[in-house]
């Protein structure tokens, strides 16, 4: 039986593809049954507040960077996306004098200008390595912070950005956020065209990915207005470059934070139930990570709300 078409845009694939009756059993999961998800490779974490989500978010670079050496360099990806994360680290490792010297840092994506056919620059208001630099970098000692060589941005010409992770470096946790699209970084799911009219990429196809340029999903460039542009969706490209699947799987771990602001209530619990049970499927990207060996789910427990019909 063919697939069901998207309810929300029908040229492409994404959660609202799948089976019915996977649909409702997640919807029935309360937030106890969200924590009861975790098994070996995959944990989930419940933070009771958002002082203590944040905080447990940014102590991710402090401890990545405190392993970190000039032989043997230790660095972290993070995301835009949760951002609340990167003004504590800076005050962390300036109030402790933490020489992060030789650490790393990875940013996840940018967005790319398909008119000029670049990167967009650090100067444009959604500029991810701006709010990296502005909120985190920056804010960091001149004589604790890591040279600009440390710092990798993706740009359009992915290779440079590619070679940084075969460079001697060692990641330490890739970090997240999970948008409504259940993607991580811009790994969306694809077009539903050409020989992924019928299904969409098998997984292992899915975690061969490099980091590319991609176009998005209409809930993406939805998504990234609601949360970053005040809703003005004309001016969010429909565009990126992101961190690919393959790097994805050179991270010791991947960490996930749901505060509640990025995604919803059903897809918060949506993928952590497909990758505790190891339901593979890249119309729901996330769900891919299931095959990864050290996957860590972090939820503020006040963000999970409620699938129950509530009219508003």
């Amino acid at each position: 039986m063919p697939r069901r078409l998207s309810s929300i845009s029908p040229d492409w694939w994404d959660y609202t593809t799948l089976d019915a009756d996977l649909v409702d059993a997640v919807a029935r999961l309360t937030p106890r049954d969200v924590e009861r998800l975790s098994r070996p490779g995959f944990r989930v974490e419940m933070h009771d507040t958002l002082e203590d989500f944040y905080l447990a978010e940014a102590l991710e670079y402090v401890d990545a960077w405190r392993r970190s050496t000039a032989d043997n360099p230790v660095g972290i990806c993070g995301p835009i996306g949760p951002t609340e994360q990167l003004p504590l680290v800076a005050r962390i490792v300036n109030a402790l004098g933490l020489d992060v010297r030789s650490g790393h840092f990875w940013g996840m994506d940018e967005w790319f200008d398909a008119a000029t056919g670049r990167e967009v620059p650090a100067t444009h208001p959604l500029s991810f390595e701006r709010a990296d630099r502005a909120m985190c970098f920056n804010r960091i000692d001149r004589r604790l912070r890591m040279p600009d060589a440390h710092l990798h941005f993706p740009k359009a010409d992915t290779a440079p950005y590619r070679a940084s992770w075969d460079a001697g470096v060692r990641c330490a946790v890739m970090q997240g956020g999970q948008g409504d699209v259940k993607h991580w970084a811009f790994n969306d799911p694809f077009p539903r065209k050409g020989r992924h009219r019928d299904a969409p990429p098998s997984p292992a196809e899915f975690r061969k990915l490099p980091t590319r340029v991609v176009k998005l999903h209409p809930l993406t460039v939805a998504q990234n207005a609601r949360t970053s542009g005040g809703g003005n969706i004309a001016m969010v490209p429909t565009m990126a470059i992101t961190v690919g699947p393959a790097e994805t799987w050179k991270a010791d771990a991947v960490s996930i934070w749901q505060a509640g602001n990025h995604d919803n209530p059903f897809g918060q619990r949506l993928t952590a139930y497909m990758i505790s049970k190891r339901i593979v499927d890249t119309a729901v990207p996330m769900s891919v990570l299931a095959d990864h060996p050290d996957v860590r789910f972090h939820y503020f427990r006040g963000g999970l709300g409620t699938c129950a019909v509530e009219m508003h």
